[in-house]
């Protein structure tokens, strides 16, 4: 199982825990992530990889964005959480064709995180393996 404590130390990231709405921060060229201290471990999991990706990805702050501009950072964060907390070649790997509640319950386990989020997760998953079939296959 990944855990963000290993993540961030590795990747020279602070994180803090306070009572506040999670949020990364760009201090004086340093990355900070802030995680709510009143979540579950799963959701601060999936926070945490929200977070990351404004990290990884975006510049700038969000208070002085277009709305527009702001929204698309937040649909991108919201789209690297998923894969990030559940990566495509890990669940390629499961050989899933199913979405039961026994499947989701498996994998919300498995990923450590919620149970809608590994359901939201697993629906993507398998509508876009549908639509491609065999895409990450050898047998091309």
């Amino acid at each position: 199982m990944l855990h963000f404590e290993e993540l961030s130390f590795r990747m020279g990231l602070k994180v803090f825990y306070w009572p506040e709405k999670s949020q990364a921060l760009f201090i004086d060229g340093l990355h900070f992530i802030f995680l709510n201290e009143n979540q579950s471990p799963q959701q601060q999991w999936q926070e945490f990889c929200h977070e990351l990706a404004h990290v990884l990805l975006h510049t700038g702050d969000q208070f002085y964005m277009s709305p527009l501009f702001r929204e698309y950072q937040e649909h991108k964060a919201n789209n690297f959480m998923y894969h990030a907390c559940m990566p495509t070649f890990m669940l390629d790997e499961l050989q899933l064709d199913d979405s039961t509640p026994q499947t989701v319950m498996k994998l919300q386990e498995l990923f450590n995180v919620e149970y809608e989020f590994a359901l939201k997760r697993l629906t993507q998953y398998l509508n876009n393996h549908r639509l491609v079939p065999n895409w990450n296959s050898e047998k091309r």
